[in-house]
């Protein structure tokens, strides 16, 4: 069974939309639990959680945790049940049955992956990295396409490095790669495409561009986290 776990902060006006797709688009037997991990939301995020109840029976488990999502993520993986895990951000929509498509890679001994990705967004450009993702290059990958995983595979590689405040996926799916442990499920998840609409998406772009050679150069976390602070945090 999958558990799937979303880390939060200040989503109110997201998980609730986020939990009623899950609730409409998996099979409860599929589904061992929900557990969403706040990082200390103040916007009625967990009012929003406590108050959701799903129609088919899916346990879902409030986690409050200190801020970070690979603190989040790791705290929420300690506490699932399920052999397999799914790791979600609070703005992504994974395709219908998503959890039946997860499962059945799994049962042909692909231990981790995520969907190929569309943004919310009809920019040309967002078009083109979204139509790229369906291709297994490890630059076409982020934590914004999902994560699925083994329990036992994430046990494995120790889980998400908490050094890293932000590129924290990125280096999960390093360590995937590296293994060659990973596939792309061609189905389209939906992402949104807030931060390119809040900074100007060929400003997001460049500074995504030269996080990912700073670390391709050697870059140690705390100089990445103080660059992207510096321009877009």
């Amino acid at each position: 069974m999958i558990s799937i776990i979303i880390p939060v902060l200040n989503e109110a006006d997201n998980i609730g939309n986020l939990l009623n797709h899950i609730n409409h688009n998996t099979s409860a037997s599929n589904i061992s639990e929900i557990i969403i991990v706040d990082g200390g939301s103040t916007d009625g995020t967990k009012e929003v959680i406590s108050n959701f109840n799903t129609s088919k029976g899916i346990q879902t488990i409030l986690i409050n945790s200190a801020k970070g999502r690979a603190k989040q993520m790791n705290l929420g993986a300690k506490h699932a049940k399920g052999s397999i895990l799914y790791f979600l951000h609070a703005d992504s929509f994974p395709p219908k049955d998503f959890d039946q498509l997860i499962i059945n890679e799994v049962n042909n001994d692909n231990n981790a992956g995520c969907f190929r990705m569309q943004f919310d967004s009809k920019h040309w450009w967002l078009r083109l990295a979204s139509w790229l993702t369906q291709f297994t290059w490890r630059a076409c990958r982020g934590g914004d396409q999902s994560q699925y995983i083994t329990r036992t595979l994430f046990d494995d590689i120790g889980g998400y490095d908490e050094n890293y405040i932000i590129y924290e996926d990125n280096i999960l799916i390093n360590e995937l790669y590296a293994r060659h442990q990973f596939v792309v499920i061609n189905k389209k998840l939906k992402t949104s495409a807030r931060m390119y609409n809040k900074h100007g998406i060929w400003k997001v772009q460049y500074h995504f561009w030269t996080i990912y050679v700073k670390k391709w150069f050697g870059a140690p976390a705390d100089e990445m986290l103080f660059y992207y602070k510096k321009h877009l945090g």
